[in-house]
């Protein structure tokens, strides 16, 4: 049930934009008072030729905003948590907390995917299940709910996210050599030795971004991004393991 936020008027919208920010507001919880903004969040820039957009009507802007709230958010909930803990384990606790792969699994939680609004011709190829996508669309949701309903209601739907999505401790202490872990996971469950390859690059010779995939035997098992290898591989890694934990409890 949604929560009642008081009397307020929004513009009319069209029976099929109605039916979404309905969508919205039962994935968010609270009443978007400005349906503008949440329909630029879920909007990938693959929508603006087709509808003669202009560059701040994709979710680009808003997850810039949203990247800061989210900082600091987090933050918060790590001071809470570990009030006896140095600035050092903060920033490196926060950075796992907040990276790219630890939002793309919430937004997959939360089924973002099917909200995202694409273009016609990037339809079909998958750009709604890219974990950059997905994490930048996470960010953008954040931005447009601060924007909307403040700093205070956008903290309570962080917060509950996080509560049900991620185990805070776990990804906190879990080490950095994500390579490393995993590897030392397959031996001692007797799997085979996991490999990467390089599904992707993209971008200029002087600022290539790495898409690559994790596999035990032929089955990729995670995926993950980066402007080199070693930090695409570590990410793929993250992925894999978060996978193979979630395997590991449904069973």
């Amino acid at each position: 049930m949604l929560p009642i936020l008081g009397f307020f008027k929004r513009r009319k919208l069209a029976p099929e934009q109605q039916q979404r920010i309905y969508a919205i507001e039962r994935l968010i919880g609270i009443r978007c008072k400005n349906p503008d903004l949440f329909f630029r969040a879920l909007t990938h820039r693959s929508k603006l030729a087709d509808d003669n957009l202009d560059d701040v009507d994709s979710y680009e802007q808003l997850e810039f905003l949203g990247d800061a709230v989210l900082d600091l958010i987090v933050s918060e909930i790590l001071f809470e948590l570990y009030p006896n803990e140095n600035e050092g384990f903060m920033t490196k606790s926060r950075s796992k907390l907040v990276k790219g792969v630890t939002l793309a699994k919430i937004a997959r939680k939360m089924d973002l995917s099917s909200h995202l609004i694409v273009g016609e011709r990037a339809r079909g190829q998958g750009v709604e299940f890219s974990n950059s996508v997905l994490a930048d669309v996470f960010e953008a949701l954040v931005g447009a709910l601060y924007r909307d309903s403040g700093y205070d209601k956008c903290s309570h739907f962080v917060r509950n996210i996080y509560s049900q999505h991620v185990d805070v401790d776990e990804l906190v202490r879990m080490q950095d050599n994500y390579k490393s872990t995993l590897l030392e996971y397959t031996q001692a469950n007797k799997m085979p030795i996991p490999t990467y390859g390089v599904i992707s690059e993209t971008g200029p010779a002087h600022s290539k971004m790495f898409h690559i995939g994790v596999y035990i035997g032929k089955d990729m098992i995670g995926d993950g991004r980066g402007q080199n290898k070693k930090v695409a591989e570590q990410q793929a890694a993250m992925m894999a393991l978060i996978y193979l934990n979630e395997k590991e409890s449904v069973s």
